[in-house]
C-alpha cells in the first residue's frame, strides 16, 4: 500500500553504503546514510529514496520532517538528540515501513 496508494511528499538521497544496506541486507535507513533531502514532508509521510544516481529505488514512511532530517543528515544516530534537542527514533525510515522497487 505504501507503493501504490501514497504519493511521495519528498525525496531522500542516500549514499551507496546506505543503499546497499537497504537493498541487500534489509536494514533500516539511518541518518548517517542520508546525503540530501528535498521536498516538504512531516512524520509519517511517504518519501522516495534515491541512490546517488538520483534513481528511485525505494519508498517509505519517514520518521522525521524534512526540516529535522536536513539537520541530522549524515549524523550518527547517537548525535540526533544533541542536534535536535530530542530523539524520536533511531531510524529515518524503519525497514518495516520501506518498500523496495525493482532495481
Amino acid at each position: 500500500w505504501i507503493l501504490h496508494t501514497l504519493r511521495p511528499r519528498g525525496e531522500i538521497t542516500v549514499d551507496d553504503g546506505a543503499k546497499e544496506a537497504l537493498v541487500r541486507h534489509g536494514k533500516s535507513l539511518l541518518p548517517s546514510g542520508v546525503v540530501d533531502v528535498r521536498g516538504s514532508f512531516t512524520f509519517g509521510d511517504a518519501v522516495s529514496c534515491l541512490g546517488q544516481d538520483l534513481r528511485e529505488f525505494a519508498r517509505g514512511l519517514v520518521n522525521y520532517s524534512a526540516r529535522d532530517l536536513a539537520k541530522i543528515k549524515g549524523a550518527h544516530t547517537d548525535s540526533i538528540e544533541s542536534i535536535l534537542g530530542r530523539k524520536d527514533y533511531d531510524e529515518v525510515i524503519h525497514r518495516d515501513d520501506l518498500v523496495l522497487l525493482e532495481v
